[in-house]
């Protein structure tokens, strides 16, 4: 019992820990006063996240609302479902007619999906796909415009300074584009492999959709941080790093992206989400995690955790289609040669 009791102390410890840091990611995504301060800096980020709020709020999630409001109720009274929708019971159609009526209701509804609903739901995702990247640019030009008042050069020979250093990075050497090429391809397929990990264990019974709770939970907050970390140049092992060795802040940080749109039919969650999504974004970028997680793990420096492998299914997958593509150039050069 005694030997029991370190490694108990230890665990509650650890849990105790765990539990803090989620509450900082949680509290730290829920601080959307950052968001206004941003949009207030910034004239061109303030349009593109009203574009947004535009085309997935009032002209998506408005669309399905009329749908379900108004273009149902309407052809349930013109093709009643059944008799008790007719308020003369003498000319209660046939059952045969009743199924007709059906049929052409279900019918009218898909073609409404069809040349309404699901290409305003692609033209939406790619358009919101290259409003977040705006988005995240200008909140991330706004953050550090204030922060670049405090930090004007003093002096001319300062100025001087730095003119020859921007001139100096503008000769980036050839390899390291192509790291920076090959780290977005392995990044595209890691998050593609994650993204059907997800999908695929919300099947599991019983435990399935609490797993596809978490998971969302991190994916979204990876989304979120991913644009900071583009625009701060932090090399994709450091971001795997630093994500999965903190991995309570950014299960709490997620938690309210997915809380937004779990409980919704998929086109409603997508559309809630199309909304929602650059708030965060923007509060990620905005984010001091790195000082937040610093702070919690100071107060609980006996408490500390392991990192967690996230990502290890998606990137053994991911590194096995890499080995593929590699091994058939290989296999190019060596026929090249021969011939």
């Amino acid at each position: 019992m005694e030997s029991a009791k370190p490694w108990t102390e230890g665990a509650r410890l650890k849990t105790k820990a765990a539990l803090r840091l989620w509450f900082a990611g949680f509290a730290d995504a829920c601080c959307l006063h950052r968001v206004v301060s941003l949009c207030l800096k910034s004239k061109k980020l303030s349009i593109r996240t009203g574009q947004c709020f535009l085309l997935n709020g009032f002209i998506f999630l408005g669309s399905i609302f009329v749908l379900k409001s108004l273009v149902i109720p309407t052809l349930q009274w013109i093709l009643p479902e059944n008799c008790s929708q007719i308020t003369s019971q003498d000319s209660c159609p046939s059952s045969s007619v009743l199924n007709l009526y059906s049929f052409l209701r279900f019918g009218l509804v898909q073609l409404f999906y069809v040349f309404w609903f699901y290409p305003l739901y692609i033209f939406s995702f790619i358009l919101s796909t290259i409003w977040y990247s705006d988005i995240a640019k200008h909140g991330f030009a706004a953050l550090e415009g204030s922060r670049s008042i405090l930090e004007q050069p003093s002096s001319q020979n300062e100025a001087v300074a730095s003119e020859s250093k921007i001139e100096t990075e503008k000769l980036v050497d050839l390899g390291g584009v192509m790291i920076g090429i090959g780290e977005q391809v392995y990044s595209i397929l890691l998050l593609t492999f994650f993204f059907l990990e997800v999908y695929a264990l919300g099947f599991v019974p019983y435990i399935g959709k609490p797993l596809n709770f978490l998971l969302l939970s991190w994916m979204y907050a990876y989304y979120c941080f991913e644009y900071k970390w583009n625009f701060t140049e932090v090399s994709l092992d450091k971001r795997l790093d630093f994500f999965e060795s903190n991995w309570a802040f950014f299960a709490g940080f997620g938690n309210p992206c997915v809380l937004a749109i779990f409980f919704f039919s998929p086109l409603v969650g997508y559309g809630v989400m199309a909304i929602l999504f650059p708030l965060f974004v923007l509060t990620a970028t905005s984010s001091r995690a790195e000082q937040a997680i610093f702070s919690e793990r100071r107060k609980q420096r006996d408490a500390g955790f392991g990192r967690l492998p996230i990502f290890y299914v998606a990137n053994t997958l991911s590194m096995w289609v890499l080995g593929l593509f590699s091994s058939e150039s290989r296999e190019q050069v060596r026929e090249k040669k021969m011939h």
